[in-house]
């Protein structure tokens, strides 16, 4: 059985991309880590793929799904932007 059908990995994996995402932040890592982590799960309920290359293609749309998700919940805020109308030195 081949070490990427295993779900233990893809939740290792998880975990190694969400550790690089709180020394490296900015929501880059952490699509990927829940991606990645929504895959082990899959595979930890029966769910698997045929082959390595529609396993990355499910990992690549969960990680695109959980980054949309984030950058709705935690994107950019309207109404945020302070106006400076004085310079500092005056």
């Amino acid at each position: 059985m081949p070490l990427w059908t295993e779900w233990w990995v893809w939740m290792s994996g998880a975990l190694v991309l969400a550790t690089l995402e709180v020394l490296i932040p900015g929501y880059i890592f952490l699509g990927f880590a829940l991606g990645a982590a929504m895959m082990g799960v899959l595979i930890l309920v029966g769910v698997s793929a045929s082959g390595f290359a529609i396993t990355l293609v499910i990992f690549a749309v969960l990680s695109l799904i959980s980054y949309v998700i984030m950058r709705k919940v935690f994107g950019l805020r309207t109404g945020q932007v302070k106006i400076c109308d004085t310079d500092i030195n005056d």
